[in-house]
């Protein structure tokens, strides 16, 4: 598999885990073995939620960068770690420098030129820093290339059912000039030792001396889902070629998806999407953007449209969507304009993770997202954006206020609907048999709705819904 990225064996090592999170986690619990104790933490503002939470292992400080100039004026200048809290042997602290190689918010690119710049640094301060990139969401549609292992990271995290659908698996591939920071971690498990003595002032035991992955890998190997990564593989580069090709392709069906939603106005001119992205950032070029939109809605009058009530007409429509605070906070505050006092306050308020609560002092609170991948189609944008139109009111008079579903060809009053998913929703069901109660129902079938997605009961018909993303950008 390291052939697959473009990294030598001589160089590189891959150790198998369950998923990316589990990489992250086998990297911070090695390198406080390493520190002592002593770990400094430096992480980008638009890191998914695992890793931001490894800042909870940082005993000697943490420090969020919060955009792209931060780090690079930290890397440039060097700044000195900081020591929080006296050491008993005089450790000074090592430090883990970490970030996404794409957002799993809005799919923004980030630099992949840091991780060699503070390799090649040689300033005192950065010597004891190691890097650790994140690329789960990355690899989904891009061509990761560890060929220049002078400049690679010392730590990369990936999942690759991300990349091929199957199998739940993830990577952790350690650059061997790094490898030993990991091997002090205060655990060992089954088949990553060649020795344990039980007692003996605490006991004693020996760790594999031989590849690295040899002394990580826990337990028994996941055996059967390693076996299926060969046959995963090879259906992929029959189906796509190369990771060029899906990314060409992605990219090609992001632009202009982008460029019809950007472009979608309602009748008093208001737009329809708001889409949270950087102005510098072409969809055009994959070297700043992955293929993902994130996205609230407005209604002719300028209220947000709720993310669980789009989420809930996507499902009856077929398309297939995520919405939420998609475990990037840090882009959710930037975006959405949240202050960390405006945030404790939407907590107070009842906010939590997945709770349906959309809007919260005239702001939204979180966002849509759409992604594309290997298997999305120009059929599926057109169909996307059919169910979108959808949310166009065409109307200039400020009096009516109605929706005309594309896929139903049926008049929805808004408010109504709404209201009907609403009560649906607090009895856990929503109900497409046909019904006085519900405006539009025409299916004979049944679903439970919950907030992972839908399950059909006696009814063929979720074998045809869109998939706009293969992909699980976590």
């Amino acid at each position: 598999m390291l052939h697959f990225f473009r990294a030598d064996p001589e160089y590189f090592d891959l150790i198998f885990v369950a998923n990316a999170t589990a990489a992250l986690k086998l990297v911070a619990e090695g390198i406080c073995g390493h520190a002592r104790d002593r770990l400094w933490y430096g992480y980008h503002a638009d890191s998914h939620t695992s890793l931001v939470g490894l800042r909870e292992l940082a005993s000697a400080g943490s420090r969020c960068f919060f955009n792209d100039s931060e780090v690079e004026q930290w890397l440039s200048e060097g700044v000195e770690i900081p020591s929080k809290g006296p050491s008993n042997d005089g450790a000074h602290p090592v430090g883990l420098f970490a970030y996404p190689a794409q957002s799993n918010m809005n799919g923004r690119r980030l630099s992949l030129d840091w991780t060699g710049w503070l390799r090649r640094s040689a300033l005192e301060a950065n010597r004891e820093i190691y890097s650790l990139l994140d690329v789960a969401a990355f690899v989904a549609t891009a061509q990761l290339d560890l060929s220049d292992y002078e400049n690679a990271p010392d730590f990369t995290a990936l999942s690759f059912y991300k990349i091929f659908g199957f199998p739940d698996l993830g990577a952790l591939i350690v650059h061997k000039d790094a490898g030993h920071v990991l091997l002090k971690r205060p655990y060992f498990g089954g088949g990553t030792v060649d020795m344990v003595i039980n007692g003996m002032n605490g006991g004693w035991h020996a760790t594999k001396q031989g590849a690295l992955h040899e002394a990580l890998e826990d337990g028994t190997p996941a055996f059967h889902s390693i076996a299926a990564l060969h046959c995963a593989l090879d259906v992929h580069t029959r189906l796509y070629g190369c990771m060029t090709n899906v990314s060409q392709h992605a990219g090609r069906l992001a632009a202009n998806l982008y460029r019809r939603m950007a472009s979608l106005v309602h009748g008093n001119g208001r737009l329809v999407c708001t889409i949270y992205k950087d102005s510098s950032i072409d969809y055009q070029d994959s070297r700043t953007q992955g293929p993902t939109i994130a996205f609230n809605l407005y209604i002719r009058h300028g209220a947000w449209i709720g993310k669980s009530d789009f989420e809930r007409l996507a499902i009856l429509n077929k398309v297939q969507l995520r919405t939420g605070g998609v475990c990037n906070p840090g882009g959710i505050a930037s975006y959405l304009e949240f202050s960390p006092k405006q945030m404790r306050e939407n907590y107070a308020e009842g906010l939590r993770c997945g709770n349906g609560i959309d809007e919260l002092n005239g702001k939204p609170t979180g966002i849509v997202r759409v992604s594309l991948g290997a298997m999305s189609s120009m059929k599926d944008v057109e169909a996307f954006m059919s169910f979108l139109v959808g949310f166009v009111d065409k109307e200039s008079s400020e009096d009516v206020e109605l929706m005309h579903s594309s896929h139903l060809g049926i008049p929805l009053d808004w408010r109504q609907y709404l209201s009907w998913c609403r009560r649906k929703k607090s009895i856990g069901t929503l109900s497409t048999k046909s019904s006085t109660e519900d405006p539009r129902a025409t299916q004979e079938a049944q679903y439970h709705v919950s907030d992972d997605g839908i399950q059909s009961r006696g009814s063929e018909i979720t074998k045809s819904i869109t998939l706009i993303s293969v992909t699980s950008s976590r």
